[in-house]
């Protein structure tokens, strides 16, 4: 039967970390199990509890205690894992416990339980939960819990299960991204002292999914809203599924009603009543909308299918944070996009991350205006492909008007233009994304060593007062400079060569 829901969810095979977990888990030891973000932890714990679980005659009693307990640091969190538990097994109770939701699921009875330790914490507290009769526990995102201060929450919980040296204490399955030292030395106050250490990390130096690739664009934090449409349109297109992650609610409110973007957004934030944080989520995994901007809320856990592109509108002070957003793409074997912005004065930040993670952001400019255009122009076709021949029957005599006023070209082009919404295209710096500035190259046949050469080169062409319309300009490898000069001052038409 398992077999059956697994090929139903579309999974032919197992990924390593749930291999490697499924006969320690079934054969009730401690595991402490360590894999990238994306590479199907969740599975690896429900798959075999599920499986030891509906092996043993079933107590079906109204009321009966949680024999698996599992705990997670974010209501959305506990919200995905519950429904993976139940897309495995259709002879098992799951409930699922965060803020909000009633008592009477414990009435009925339960089998597996999981739930955010403040909820859980105030059940208990309220008598309305026992869990003498928990077996397995298991602790997901276990940094990320016990960093967010749930260490004492947590220890409360397990109180009533675990005795100090008894055999009899459940089975503790910890499942982590990250697991610094300290996380173990936590572990083993609940682990057996055989407990068996599975990492799919190891000393390989890389952290995030090996299917991500991490691009890095600067760009300054007045023109991050206007860059930001043209940066998912030509990474993710009209139709891919993309998440931007921002530091603030208000940020994030403000994004996603940003006239730049072409694909319907909307936030997710603390803010946000818990119903309409799940009707969000849903409506982005059912694609009824294209962009969703988000804060840290969204980024542990969620495994949304598909998504094709991750935003982080500045780098992380915590790089593990940095880790967990940009495994929301490139899951489940599929390879993604992370782009991070940032600001000069941000550039150490980001190294702080590339040594971290074990990456290497890949430098890149801005879109220009004719990536925005092609990447734009493939969507405009793709929509024309989709519509059905009993629709262009009512647009055959407006199309022949257009084409005898216009030509069949121009009049097709300029259908595509207005389709894509590429009437209006912005021109920007490609060093760090300003509006009304274009790139150029200055070329020299001798070694430039300061800005100063760049300098006269420019006054020399193009006069004293080019002060004033030149910014942002950077040395390339070799002998040449780039630079950026305002498009409406008219410079932009000139590109300078000395020999």
């Amino acid at each position: 039967n398992t077999i059956k829901l697994l090929t139903a969810r579309g999974v032919k095979y197992l990924f390593p970390v749930q291999v490697k977990t499924f006969q320690p888990i079934y054969d009730g030891k401690d595991v402490i199990a360590q894999a990238r973000t994306g590479t199907g932890k969740t599975l690896s714990f429900a798959l075999p509890l599920i499986e030891k679980l509906q092996n043993v005659s079933q107590d079906g009693r109204r009321g009966r205690a949680p024999k698996v307990l599992v705990l997670v640091p974010t209501r959305e969190l506990a919200t995905q894992v519950a429904k993976d538990f139940k897309n495995l097994t259709k002879k098992l109770s799951i409930a699922c416990f965060y803020g909000g939701t009633p008592y009477k699921e414990q009435r009925n009875g339960i089998d597996i339980l999981v739930g955010t330790p403040g909820r859980i914490k105030d059940h208990i507290q309220n008598s309305k939960l026992e869990l003498s009769s928990v077996k397995h526990v298991v602790l997901d995102e276990v940094d990320h819990m016990l960093d967010m201060g749930f260490a004492e929450q947590v220890e409360e919980i397990l109180g009533s299960s675990y005795k100090k040296g008894s055999e009899n204490n459940p089975q503790t399955l910890l499942f982590s991204a990250t697991c610094p030292r300290w996380v173990y030395d936590v572990a083993k106050k609940y682990m057996r002292d055989e407990y068996k250490q599975i990492d799919l990390i190891g000393k390989k130096t890389q952290r995030t999914a090996t299917t991500v690739e991490h691009l890095a664009i600067q760009c300054r934090s007045s023109q991050r809203a206007g860059v930001l449409g043209d940066i998912i349109q030509v990474y993710s297109g009209s139709r891919g599924r993309t998440i931007v992650f921002c530091e603030t609610k208000k940020e994030a409110n403000e994004l996603a009603m940003n006239a730049s973007l072409k694909q319907d957004a909307q936030s997710l934030h603390g803010d946000i009543p818990q119903k309409q944080r799940e009707i969000t989520l849903k409506g982005f995994r059912n694609g009824v909308f294209e962009v969703l901007i988000a804060t840290n809320v969204a980024a542990r856990g969620l495994d949304i299918p598909e998504v094709d592109l991750v935003i982080q509108c500045s780098p992380p002070k915590d790089v593990d944070s940095y880790i967990h957003r940009s495994g929301r793409t490139g899951r489940a074997g599929r390879t993604g996009v992370c782009i991070c912005l940032f600001q000069r004065r941000e550039e150490d930040l980001l190294k702080q991350v590339e040594h971290k993670a074990g990456i290497t952001f890949k430098r890149v400019g801005v879109p220009s205006a004719t990536d925005v255009i092609k990447a734009s122009s493939s969507d405009a076709k793709k929509l024309l492909e989709a519509v059905p021949p009993s629709a262009v029957d009512y647009f055959r005599k407006s199309a022949e008007e257009l084409i005898d006023e216009k030509g069949a070209v121009a009049a097709l082009a300029a259908a595509l233009a207005h389709i894509s919404g590429a009437a209006h295209i912005q021109q920007r710096s490609l060093l760090n994304s300003t509006a009304g500035f274009v790139t150029m190259v200055l070329k020299c046949s001798i070694e430039m060593h300061t800005m100063g050469y760049a300098w006269r080169g420019l006054k020399e062409q193009l006069g004293e007062e080019v002060d004033n319309k030149v910014s942002a300009m950077r040395f390339l490898k070799g002998k040449m400079v780039r630079w950026a000069s305002l498009r409406n001052e008219g410079i932009w038409r000139f590109v300078c060569v000395h020999t």
